[in-house]
């Protein structure tokens, strides 16, 4: 079974958090895959990965370039997986629906935002059904991620 991670952010955005989580992927030799909700959204994570900190950035791929297969990170709002990604990554209500391909996933979700909590809840509640293994992270006031379940 999956091992799926939920991600309950309500300290940092998702455009500080994601850059962090997707480093730690690769820093394991993962190669990942970010689902977007929209076609508008991989847009903008596109962008912002290129220049999230002054001094880095993430290599990574869109269904634009021709070489997505070999891109460490690719970004998508469909369910494709051209990079053979192991981890795969759900933002902005992306649907979470056949994840047995992977090792591990990711779901976050902003705590300011009642729907997605609700969304996030019956996500726990149907892959838990499932059998997939579920944690739940949230974050600390010092920064740091603590497992709660």
């Amino acid at each position: 079974m999956t091992e799926v991670l939920f991600y309950h952010l309500e300290r940092q955005p998702l455009e500080r958090v994601l850059p962090l989580l997707l480093e730690k992927s690769l820093e394991r030799g993962w190669s990942a895959v970010v689902q977007a909700g929209t076609a508008e959204r991989v847009a903008a994570l596109d962008s912002h990965l290129w220049s999230y900190r002054d001094d880095s950035f993430l290599a990574h791929g869109t269904m634009r370039e021709d070489d997505r297969d070999r891109q460490p990170v690719y970004l998508t709002a469909g369910d494709d997986n051209p990079n053979g990604a192991a981890v795969r990554f759900f933002v902005d209500d992306a649907d979470m629906d056949d994840i047995s391909a992977y090792e591990r996933c990711v779901y976050l979700f902003s705590g300011a935002d009642g729907d997605a909590v609700a969304r996030a809840r019956a996500q726990w509640k149907r892959l838990a059904g499932a059998g997939h293994e579920v944690t739940y992270w949230r974050q600390n006031e010092n920064g740091g991620w603590e497992k709660k379940a």
